[in-house]
């Protein structure tokens, strides 16, 4: 019987990815923050997240029956980042605030090691149950 990571593994390896992503932008924002003019960007995690889950659930429940089928693509892809609102505005027009792009970054980060302890327990699993212990 074969194994399919993607039933297996769940959401975690798409949040990886999209966490990834993340960083970044928070790390782009970062690097610019005394660019003049440069517009903090965001990145929509739970948006993206939502999107990648109802496409694993679509492939999960089609069948392909037909070589010319089509399959779906990841969202993750096809991500649209969205502008930061700051709370306090810059004279040179700059939006980045070094102190909510360091505090994402860092919630980003921790997020991303929660998550890959997550998928490193899920394959530690596997590989206990592959050899029957």
């Amino acid at each position: 019987m074969a194994i399919n990571f993607d039933k297996a593994l769940g959401i975690h390896q798409q949040a990886l990815q999209v966490r990834g992503q993340r960083a970044q932008v928070l790390a782009n924002n970062l690097a610019n923050a005394d660019t003049p003019g440069y517009k903090a960007r965001e990145l929509d995690f739970k948006g993206i997240l939502r999107g990648e889950s109802q496409l694993m659930d679509t492939k999960a429940s089609m069948q392909v029956t037909n070589s010319q089928h089509l399959v779906g693509q990841s969202l993750s892809a096809d991500t649209s980042l969205l502008y930061r609102t700051p709370q306090q505005p810059s004279i040179d027009g700059n939006t980045v605030e070094e102190q909510v792009e360091h505090a994402a970054y860092m919630e980003n980060n921790l997020a991303f090691q929660a998550s890959f302890t997550f998928l490193n327990s899920k394959f530690s699993g596997l590989m206990t149950a592959i050899r029957g212990e």
